[in-house]
């Protein structure tokens, strides 16, 4: 069983979707929990309440990650109340599906400013709290198939998920020897607010029948978390710089 047990855990974009699922899978390891938010405060709420149902310290954060602002904000806000950070997962990401040639530059500079800057800027604002702790720090960025597979009205996103992956490994290889591991979990198709905007997402979900490999049993956001978990216990402090896919096997084959 993992135990995070005295570690505090910031998950981007908790309220909803796999944030949610990663947050509650991790107070249920034994975290106390950062949940973020930036429109959706009654999804956060109940989300904190269900973490303090469980006996865990939660807190719940408005900030846009998109802004450094807020950013630095809201991680001295967890300097301040929990005086340490062991966890960090950023998740929140925007969407945007066009052809990229009708993608403007404000479209493309949204998609980067909110996928993959974020990271950056909160590894850079969290640093002080990330190292030097007892136990390996750990970093996870949730990415999707876009990174690696061309699909429709989702260039710019694509783009910039492929920009997060590339981010991570060079933040492994800078950052690495200083007790942090830095990785990605690269989602398949998982039904959430986000994911129904798709174009054509009805037969999206209809098709992840025929493409998984993992029989009827579909992807979910719990699945993806328990991925997540994995690679912020100690049982991954040797997997650093690498990206993990949790698909069911849908993204190997035509």
């Amino acid at each position: 069983m993992i135990d995070l047990s005295g570690r505090v855990a910031l998950i981007t974009g908790s309220s909803r979707g796999i944030g949610r699922a990663c947050a509650l899978r991790m107070a249920e390891a034994g975290a106390d929990v950062i949940i973020n938010y930036v429109v959706s405060k009654p999804a956060a709420m109940e989300v904190a309440e269900q973490i303090k149902a469980l006996g865990r310290n939660v807190a719940v954060v408005r900030a846009d990650v998109a802004e450094r602002e807020d950013i630095e904000a809201m991680i001295e806000f967890v300097r301040l109340e929990f005086g340490a950070l062991d966890i960090l997962v950023s998740n929140a990401a925007t969407g945007g599906f066009r052809p990229l040639l009708a993608t403007t530059d404000a479209h493309f500079e949204a998609a980067m400013n909110h996928n993959v800057r974020p990271l950056l800027h909160l590894v850079q604002a969290a640093l002080p709290l990330l190292e030097g702790r007892e136990r390996r720090a750990k970093v996870v960025a949730i990415s999707s198939h876009g990174a690696n597979m061309a699909l429709p009205m989702y260039g710019t996103i694509g783009t910039s998920k492929a920009a997060l992956e590339s981010l991570v490994r060079h933040l492994a290889l800078e950052l690495g020897g200083r007790a942090i591991n830095f990785n990605v979990v690269r989602a398949g198709l998982v039904e959430t607010d986000s994911t129904r905007l798709l174009p054509n997402s009805a037969a999206l979900f209809a098709g992840r029948i025929a493409r998984s490999m993992t029989g009827e049993r579909m992807l979910t956001a719990e699945d993806v978390a328990d991925v997540v978990l994995y690679l912020v216990s100690p049982l991954s402090d040797l997997v650093q710089g690498e990206t993990i896919t949790v698909d069911g096997g849908s993204g190997i084959h035509l």
